[in-house]
């Protein structure tokens, strides 16, 4: 697997250079909730979610809105990841996790398939960036770390820590306890889509690696998120920088972390995160 990793940083950088960007506005919303639900289709709110980082409960709280300048029928125009990636071309699947623009992009053969916001760790329990493959997955798990948790379209991807991919709140940046936090119909469609680990007749070893997983970067909990950025927003969230950006976190990622690739041991009892 080390072979294509290091063809990552160009091929980021070359993918990004060559989307054409959205322009954005960041738009007051209305203050009662029918009016906004009346000022948007539902594809559009749907959108908007993603766009900026929340679920409608979220959503319908927001003083001031990030909105295309035209909305199209494929929600993956307006993904801030790159649409192809050359280096995963002999992957099946790769799901890839930004943590500073809090959102995931899903890739068949090098192809954007899907993307979505995300939720990432809160400050005082951020989620480790690195490589990782997603496991086991439930249609419902309740937290061994506290019970009352109870995880939706939960898809683990460290069966050592608890880290997971789940359904839970978004309030439009980082929350959790150190899983990664996605929007219902995201979550469903990942726990559809991913590729779990195969194991041995025992359940000790792992014979087979599910989908991989990239988690890139840290959150800048000081500043602006970058999705509600002026600049950004009026720039259409210029890939060319993100490429560049990508490109360096993913070189450090390289350097040394890609012990996550050995098999773990599928019989130690994992935790559970939130």
């Amino acid at each position: 697997m080390k072979k294509w990793i290091w063809f990552l940083p160009l091929a980021l950088a070359a993918a990004a250079a060559a989307r054409e960007p959205i322009r954005y506005e960041l738009s007051p919303l209305p203050d009662d909730r029918e009016q906004v639900d009346c000022s948007f289709a539902p594809d559009q709110l749907e959108l908007l979610e993603k766009l900026n980082r929340c679920d409608r409960e979220r959503l319908y709280e927001q003083d001031r809105v990030v909105t295309p300048s035209e909305w199209l029928e494929n929600e993956n125009h307006y993904a801030p990841l790159p649409e192809r990636l050359d280096w995963a071309r002999e992957l099946p699947q790769v799901i890839l996790v930004h943590q500073p623009l809090q959102a995931f992009a899903a890739y068949e053969s090098g192809r954007l398939v899907r993307w979505g916001p995300v939720s990432t760790g809160a400050e005082k329990s951020p989620t480790p960036a690195g490589l990782f493959n997603l496991n086991w997955k439930s249609k419902g798990h309740r937290s061994s770390v506290n019970r009352a948790w109870y995880l939706p379209w939960y898809f683990n991807f460290s069966n050592e820590t608890g880290h997971s991919f789940h359904q839970y709140a978004l309030p439009g940046g980082p929350a959790s306890h150190g899983c990664v936090r996605l929007l219902e119909r995201d979550a469903v469609w990942l726990y559809e889509w991913g590729r779990t680990w195969s194991l041995d007749e025992r359940g000790w070893q792992v014979r087979e690696h599910g989908t991989p997983v990239f988690i890139v970067g840290e959150y800048a909990h000081e500043e602006t998120p970058p999705w509600k950025e002026p600049s950004l927003v009026e720039s259409g969230f210029e890939l060319s920088r993100e490429g560049a950006w990508l490109a360096r976190k993913a070189l450090e990622l390289a350097d040394g972390q890609w012990s996550v690739l050995t098999p773990p041991d599928a019989a130690e009892e994992s935790g559970d995160l939130e």
